[in-house]
């Protein structure tokens, strides 16, 4: 393989540029070479030129800039580039300005890297993927230089977009036949060019294996979505942002841009305030019963009743999606449980999801989980591995004997995992409702739970809350009435949730 000073000498010797004493602006043609000087000698020393300058008793070494050549086989890039599958702007998509100031704001931290990195996080269906699009689509038609969007729930996916990305920008070190090496080019690139760039990482799944494919550089950006709250993915100088559910007045909105741009709009029947409420003004869900009911020309009071009393898979099924998610609402909430559950304390944030799952959506305490029944029933039902064949991505509990003992520490942990999931919100400032979920991930998981094991469930959940009731047969003891509030509309939910035998 030729050096970069043998294309030197060959290109002086064709354009008869010289390397002796004289005028040294030198011109390497596709060697890139260039060289600054007056009439003294310049050296050639393998692929570095340098050369020197006479000024009085001094001498000193010229600045000199060598640009390898791309490789023989590398077509010339042609600007802007886009690549990847840049979704298209959802519909009645809301503009959220409130979040958008958030992640065109300033780096908090003056001595933060040039390169602007957020991670948007939260939970399934709020709409992390869908603004990060928005910012793709903006980039496309600003002409940013490079846009590049890449599936990165697996690291290999990463690295396989940005060995792509690599060779089409004619990255320096790329060879095509190593995908990695191919990819630490691509970070290089990055790093160096003057050209603009965005680069959105959807749906990153581990920021351990992430940690070394952070791309920067003082010309681009990157905009990145998780479902994790991971506080790793705050490290290196990135600003995690927390997208939420929409407010009222934005899924009234969406509710009413949605089904006026099917003509519509009278299947709403004034009824789009109590539509997102028992929807949990979450976009997913909102967007899935807004295309069901366009489909099915069903009006508002006909499709809440269907909502009430029907399964998820009913009233949100896959085939109502339209943005092109992949599947029904039910099965979204729930895809981050098997992660959950391996993360550890293993198995364990199975069955704690769906005792979760049986009590107060707006909360319940965490004292719940340090009374013996609970933690006794933890211990026979903690689940060591996916059972082949699960129709939905809770996993199936099974008992284990002998009984794994199960410390408070730990059914705490496997809360703290469940909420890094944004499976459930583990918030010690609420005191007595630290533990909330969101109705609807609260409904999925009950209905995809045997019905055989919600009967040990409840009574289970019905024994721990007794436990917990504050003692009021002494008479100095002042019972906490705010803690029996609490306590009672836990139980009044799990009666709901499970009747009780006849």
């Amino acid at each position: 393989m030729s050096t970069l000073g043998d294309a030197f000498r060959r290109q002086t010797k064709q354009d008869g540029a010289t390397a002796l004493p004289g005028n040294r602006a030198v011109s390497a043609g596709a060697a890139g070479l260039t060289t600054t000087g007056d009439n003294n000698k310049t050296t050639l020393n393998g692929d570095n030129v340098t050369g020197d300058q006479y000024k009085g008793d001094q001498y000193k070494i010229d600045a000199v800039h060598i640009h390898p050549p791309a490789p023989a086989d590398q077509p010339s890039v042609v600007w802007p580039l886009r690549l990847g599958a840049i979704p298209l702007p959802a519909s009645a998509f809301q503009p959220r300005p409130r979040l958008r100031a958030a992640i065109d704001a300033a780096p908090p931290d003056a001595a933060a890297p040039a390169t602007r990195t957020h991670v948007l996080s939260g939970g399934a269906g709020v709409g992390k993927s869908q603004l990060a699009a928005v910012y793709a689509n903006e980039a496309v038609a600003d002409a940013v230089d490079l846009v590049l969007w890449v599936p990165a729930a697996e690291a290999g996916q990463v690295i396989a977009s940005y060995a792509q990305a690599a060779r089409l920008v004619g990255a320096a070190g790329t060879t095509g036949t190593d995908p990695e090496a191919d990819a630490e080019a691509f970070l290089g690139w990055t790093a160096t060019t003057d050209r603009s760039w965005l680069v959105v990482l959807d749906n990153v799944g581990d920021p351990e294996a992430m940690a070394p494919w952070w791309p920067t550089g003082s010309g681009g950006r990157v905009l990145a979505t998780s479902r994790s709250q991971d506080a790793r993915f705050s490290g290196g100088g990135r600003v995690r942002v927390t997208v939420e559910l929409y407010a009222s007045d934005e899924c009234i909105a969406f509710l009413e841009t949605r089904l006026a741009g099917e003509a519509s709009a009278h299947l709403l029947e004034g009824r789009a305030a109590e539509l997102a409420e028992l929807l949990g003004r979450l976009p997913l869900a909102l967007g899935h019963a807004a295309t069901y009911m366009i489909n099915e020309d069903l009006g508002a009071e006909e499709y809440l009743g269907l909502l009430r009393t029907g399964t998820l898979d009913r009233a949100l099924p896959s085939d109502a999606d339209s943005e092109g998610y992949g599947r029904g609402v039910a099965a979204a909430l729930l895809l981050s449980t098997a992660a959950a559950n391996a993360a550890g304390p293993a198995g364990l944030a199975d069955p704690v999801l769906r005792i979760v799952a049986l009590l107060d959506a707006a909360g319940h305490p965490l004292a719940l989980w340090r009374t013996p029944v609970l933690l006794e029933f933890l211990g026979r039902h903690r689940h060591t591995g996916r059972e082949a064949g699960a129709a939905t991505a809770v996993i199936p509990v099974t008992s284990i004997t002998p009984v794994t003992p199960v410390t408070p520490d730990e059914a705490r942990s496997a809360l703290r995992i469940l909420h890094r999931y944004n499976l459930i919100t583990f918030d010690s400032r609420s005191t007595h409702r630290e533990i909330r979920i969101h109705a609807l991930t609260a409904r999925a998981t009950r209905e995809a739970t045997p019905a055989g094991l919600l009967a040990e469930l409840s009574a289970v959940a019905a024994a721990a809350l007794t436990a917990l009731a504050p003692a009021d047969d002494r008479p100095d003891a002042e019972p906490d009435q705010n803690l029996t509030a609490v306590l009672r509309a836990n139980t009044d939910t799990l009666r709901q949730h499970v009747p009780p035998a006849p």
